[in-house]
């Protein structure tokens, strides 16, 4: 499975796109590939949307994945998650926390482009889909 980060999402949706990422989104797209969104993601991706004809183009748009939605075990391991890395002096935000928290119970890789994750990955059993 893999996890789509809100990084990925916002360029891929929301944005001029650089083409490579563009092509390797669609290559997944079109092969079937097990794509799925934690909540979170969703909220995020449609939140601060200008107009709501864009609102309307990227729920759409959004509909196509599995959400993954956390149950209490996922807020738990998401607390434990940021408090390691806290421990350690490496902030995060809840929702980082939870996405890891999302991907690792679903044996997943996060597909992100936000460097934060690189440090939640050495703190937790956090997996990253392969940059390039």
């Amino acid at each position: 499975m893999i996890v789509l980060d809100t990084s990925v999402l916002s360029v891929v949706l929301r944005r001029d796109p650089p083409a490579p990422l563009t092509e390797r989104f669609a290559r997944l797209v079109e092969q079937d590939a097990p794509l799925s969104v934690p909540g979170v993601v969703l909220q995020e991706v449609l939140s601060g949307v200008r107009s709501e004809l864009q609102f309307t183009r990227l729920q759409k748009a959004l509909q196509a994945f599995p959400i993954l939605l956390a149950d209490k075990a996922d807020h738990v391991q998401a607390a434990q998650i940021s408090n390691a890395c806290r421990r350690r002096g490496i902030a995060t935000s809840n929702a980082d926390c939870l996405i890891a928290a999302l991907t690792i119970r679903c044996r997943g890789e996060l597909w992100t482009l936000d460097t934060d994750f690189q440090r939640i990955v050495r703190l937790s059993a956090l997996r990253l889909y392969p940059a390039s």
